[in-house]
């Protein structure tokens, strides 16, 4: 067994050997720091990609267009729909793995995380036309770069399944299939005959109905889990009733836009921001 029995100032032997071992070991160190290599750089630099803070769309008309960026705000328990990306798996893997969970973050400013584009399903739907009630659509996060990510959601399996909840999971993935096919219903179940094919507006409440499984997304501040950005609380499938036969406030979304002229009872960015 070999032991060292002096330290590098005692220079015996190979005296030097030691000492120049230790220099190119912190040259090393000194050179990926200044490249931004280090796993600290690294992570830092994902977190501020990641927290990065970017545009939603300004709505003059106040309706929804295809195309454009929004954040989806849960009145209930304020708070936005957001990637959960987990940064020592987007360090060790490129582009995002997949499937990326989802959360419900109480950070009500728009970043890449909480800001998806709204995509039309059909390919005869063009950039910009209308989103109406009952039009499919996806959510594409502005996460991905090499690889698109989709909201999505599957039925729930005794091995797939929310964690905490066990409902419905809901996810990002970066295939656009039926899975990620969601549509806009009014919040309000005596609205919601009159309401099929009219356009949907922004800054007010809404239900977003999966259309493979018909379950609404939803969150609720009774699963709170951690995670690298701090406790937020956990999104699945799940339309749950009160006791009049309408779905539960956790089931209900805006579509927050930034605004050229506030209007009363829409929510925008400005004023969630003002809270």
């Amino acid at each position: 067994m070999s032991v060292r029995t002096y330290n590098p100032r005692v220079r015996v032997g190979n005296w030097s050997e030691d000492i120049c071992l230790e220099e190119d070991v912190l040259k090393d160190f000194l050179e990926k720091k200044e490249n931004g290599e280090l796993l600290m750089n690294k992570t830092q630099n994902l977190m501020t990609k990641i927290l990065g803070k970017v545009d939603v769309t300004n709505f003059s008309d106040g309706l929804i267009h295809f195309g454009d960026r929004v954040c989806l705000y849960n009145p209930e328990t304020a708070s936005f729909l957001s990637a959960n990306v987990s940064p020592s798996n987007a360090l060790s893997s490129s582009p995002i793995p997949c499937p990326c969970d989802v959360s419900s973050s109480r950070n009500l400013k728009p970043q890449m995380r909480n800001t998806f584009a709204i995509l039309p399903s059909d390919s005869s739907v063009r950039e910009g036309d209308v989103l109406t009630y009952g039009a499919q659509f996806q959510l594409q996060s502005l996460l991905g770069n090499e690889t698109k990510l989709y909201l999505q959601s599957e039925r729930a399996t005794f091995a797939k399944c929310a964690k905490l909840s066990r409902k419905q999971e809901v996810t990002l993935g970066d295939k656009a299939t039926y899975q990620s096919d969601w549509k806009v219903i009014c919040y309000d179940p005596q609205d919601r005959l009159e309401s099929e094919g009219e356009p949907v507006p922004a800054g007010r409440k809404l239900i977003l109905n999966h259309c493979k499984t018909n379950q609404n997304l939803s969150t609720s501040s009774a699963y709170s889990l951690r995670t690298a950005y701090g406790r937020e609380l956990e999104v699945m499938a799940h339309t749950e009733f009160d006791a009049h036969k309408a779905e539960v406030p956790g089931n209900h979304w805006v579509f927050v836009q930034g605004s050229e002229n506030e209007r009363e009872g829409v929510v925008t960015m400005a004023n969630l921001e003002a809270k």
